[in-house]
């Protein structure tokens, strides 16, 4: 804060920014939880659940085409939220997205399978993941922005890093609720155990509703409303000024994004069917690797305040290319030292770029913009990167037999991702950070009714 800022106002905006960062990370984790559940049950439940008579090949690509709707959803969500967001604010938006994202993942635990209901019960599960993608699309935007503009100029990239932790966390809550329901069902893990992480997601919810909904709303908002800055048309205002910041934000992922849904997903259907590997040991080893995460994240989060975004980014990018083949033959090796590391640095190399990550798309926008901004940029990878690339890999697999050109498929995203970073604008209108810091120390005093 300011050096003439007084102790019970520089108390009472910690206290703020706390809690601010405390709900956005308990919000993303537990939409994250929500997430990656699906893509576990998608690799190991769902082809023969939803999709039973098909080939393994064909109801495995089957499970993550219904994943990949998901992610197609998440730039609708990121837009209609958007909008909602930089209208109405982040706080409100923010309770909504959660509430759908949670009643979408709860239901699914009670949807009958197709030899049950027939064809309705996929239809339905697509509706459902539809609904999933739709809330995580808007939450992101709305989790980094109330966390980060709660925080310094000087600490943006760590205190947007926070809510970036909803990623290991959710990965080892879902991944910890498989393993948990698959030691309490055994056998039966297959036909109701596999329900019950879902169906647990709604005691996440409530929890999650009861700390967003004490949080306050982030005062560089507050500054927009008192300057009467808030535009009609946010969305359309932002994709009409600012295409070339939306398009880099949605490439630079594709190192990031892409690869990591083979890290997390992928690498189940190819590590059991493939290799012939304990599907157990691979649930253990992702644990791990997601408990590293919990400290990779704020680090280079950290880090990118210290150095630069974009340079800690760069070095995640190249760092996630020179392990591309590497990854694929420490796996091949099927020993579980090798494979277990594999696991494990294949998050880190993606933690250097997930960590800075948020601050970099964020600090792209203006306050006016940045929710409808950077949450579009962000979740239009989830069409290009995310979504496809289980199903590319799938296919690819099926049809060399071998993980080579994968690995090549991950190079290539990485040199594209790089080319846009190395395009993306560089915003230099950012406010000092007294005026930053005293937009703070305001908002949190005027959220309270009093003056300073």
């Amino acid at each position: 804060m300011t050096a003439t800022t007084p102790p019970a106002a520089d108390s009472l905006v910690g206290g703020h920014r706390r809690r601010a960062v405390l709900a956005s990370t308990v919000g993303t984790t537990i939409e994250w939880y929500d997430f990656f559940l699906y893509g576990t049950m998608a690799a190991l439940v769902f082809p023969h659940v939803f999709f039973p008579g098909s080939s393994p090949y064909s109801g495995i690509l089957a499970a993550f085409a219904t994943q990949f709707v998901g992610f197609a959803a998440r730039p609708i969500g990121a837009a209609v939220f958007g909008h909602w967001g930089d209208r109405v604010g982040r706080k409100g938006t923010l309770v909504t997205t959660l509430m759908l994202m949670g009643s979408a993942t709860f239901l699914m635990g009670l949807l009958p399978g197709r030899t049950s209901i027939g064809v309705a019960a996929p239809v339905i599960l697509v509706l459902l993941r539809i609904a999933q993608g739709i809330g995580v699309g808007g939450e992101w935007g709305g989790s980094v922005l109330l966390s980060m503009e709660w925080g310094s100029q000087r600490r943006r990239g760590l205190m947007a890093s926070f809510p970036q932790l909803g990623v290991p966390l959710g990965l080892l809550l879902s991944t910890g609720m498989v393993k948990l329901m698959e030691k309490v069902a055994g056998d039966s893990f297959d036909t109701w155990g596999w329900r019950v992480p879902f169906l647990a997601s709604i005691v996440l919810v409530g929890i999650g509703l009861y700390v967003r909904l004490r949080v306050v709303e982030s005062p560089a908002f507050a500054e927009v409303k008192e300057r009467q800055a808030v535009l009609r048309q946010p969305v359309w205002e932002v994709i009409k000024t600012q295409p070339r910041e939306i398009l880099t934000s949605a490439f630079v992922r594709l190192s990031e994004q892409a690869p990591f849904y083979l890290f997390i997903t992928f690498v189940l259907t190819y590590g059991t069917k493939k290799l012939g590997l304990a599907r157990g040991d691979l649930l253990n080893y992702t644990l791990v690797a997601a408990a590293v995460g919990l400290i990779t994240v704020p680090l280079f989060g950290h880090l990118s305040d210290r150095i630069g975004r974009r340079l800690t980014y760069g070095i995640g990018i190249v760092g996630t290319a020179l392990f591309a083949f590497p990854y694929f033959g420490l796996l091949n090796t099927k020993s579980s030292g090798f494979v277990l590391l594999a696991i494990v640095v294949s998050l880190i190399v993606h933690d250097v770029q997930y960590g800075p990550q948020a601050a970099l798309i964020a600090e792209s926008f203006g306050t006016n913009l940045r929710y409808s901004g950077a949450g579009i940029g962000y979740q239009l990878a989830s069409v290009i990167a995310g979504g496809p690339a289980p199903l590319i890999a799938a296919a690819i697999l099926e049809h060399t037999g071998s993980s080579t050109w994968i690995s090549a498929y991950i190079v290539g995203c990485c040199i594209v991702a790089f080319l846009a970073l190395l395009l993306m604008p560089r915003r230099t209108e950012k406010a000092p950070t007294t005026e930053y810091d005293g937009a703070v120390e305001r908002g949190a005093t005027a959220a309270l009714g009093g003056r300073h």
